[in-house]
């Protein structure tokens, strides 16, 4: 027990990290993050435990493993697209987050195409550095499985992801480009910008008034976007969003009501992702205070 009050601060943000990636959402990785806090605790001392921070990640794998496939279940009958949990990083979180590419939005949106073992595997292996030996353990398969689903899931995301993703200047000089079009509402200005095949995805989740299907096209996804802000007279506010340049969305009172997440290759905007769903924007309201 003295081990684990000692060191939990050390490993929280990669027991939160590995339950987030595998199931896409900030609530269920706090929930998960606490049950593995009251499992370990529970166990007694932990003086056997060679490598604490994998053993806790393991912990957390498993549960997410459960967490997730009901969470795919539920999926199946989510209103509109589903785009996973906003997650504040930077000055902005509420708390540490271990963020790095697999913790993207696009990429998590590529992860939920996996298969669930071949998400779990890549997950841990990728991010977090776990042998194959324990993460059999999690999936209940050999190791040798385990090294062929991550390196399945390594084809998938490489196929899914072509591109080279922009570089951190450049995604930063367009989003200060989009963001000051967007407030200008220059609908020309926004065209310059986006990709000729831009797409814009919502995710209102049946609470909120949001598109049911992605819209596609520049011109479509200007006008929609335009339309909008003017109705709800919406600002945008610059942030850290799952460890990349984002957007906030604030309305005419001055509360949060979406969040933005911008994907950029060779200077254009190919996606827009705005996250509307009000209990997906819970833990964000919470940590910007609006």
């Amino acid at each position: 027990m003295g081990r684990l009050d000692d060191e939990w601060a050390l490993h929280r943000p990669a027991v939160f990290g590995a339950a987030y990636r595998i199931t896409g959402s900030a609530a269920d990785a706090e929930d998960i993050a606490q049950d593995v806090w009251l499992r370990a605790t529970a166990r007694g001392p932990l003086d056997d435990v060679r490598d604490l921070r994998a053993w806790l990640i393991t912990i957390a794998a498993r549960r997410a493993y459960d967490v997730l496939g009901s969470a795919r279940a539920r999926r199946v009958d989510y209103v509109g697209p589903w785009l996973p949990e906003p997650l504040l990083t930077g000055p902005d979180a509420a708390e540490p987050v271990l963020v790095d590419e697999t913790a993207g939005t696009a990429m998590l949106l590529v992860l939920e195409e996996l298969s669930p073992p071949e998400r779990v595997a890549f997950v841990l292996h990728q991010a977090f550095g776990v042998p194959y030996d324990a993460i059999a353990e999690v999936l209940g398969r050999t190791p040798a499985a385990c090294r062929q689903l991550a390196s399945r899931a390594r084809r998938k995301i490489a196929a899914a992801s072509p591109a080279r993703p922009a570089g951190t200047a450049e995604r930063d000089r367009v989003l200060r480009e989009f963001r000051a079009a967007y407030e200008r509402r220059d609908e020309a200005a926004l065209l310059a910008l986006l990709d000729p095949d831009a797409t814009y995805t919502t995710d209102g989740g049946g609470h909120v008034f949001a598109a049911r299907k992605i819209i596609e096209g520049a011109g479509r996804v200007a006008t929609a976007l335009l339309r909008v802000a003017v109705r709800q007279r919406f600002a945008l506010v610059p942030a850290e969003v799952n460890g990349e340049a984002a957007l906030l969305v604030r309305n005419g009172a001055g509360r949060l009501a979406a969040v933005d997440t911008v994907e950029v290759r060779d200077g254009r905007i190919v996606a827009v992702r705005r996250v509307l769903n009000p209990e997906k924007l819970a833990a964000a309201r919470a940590a910007v205070g609006w």
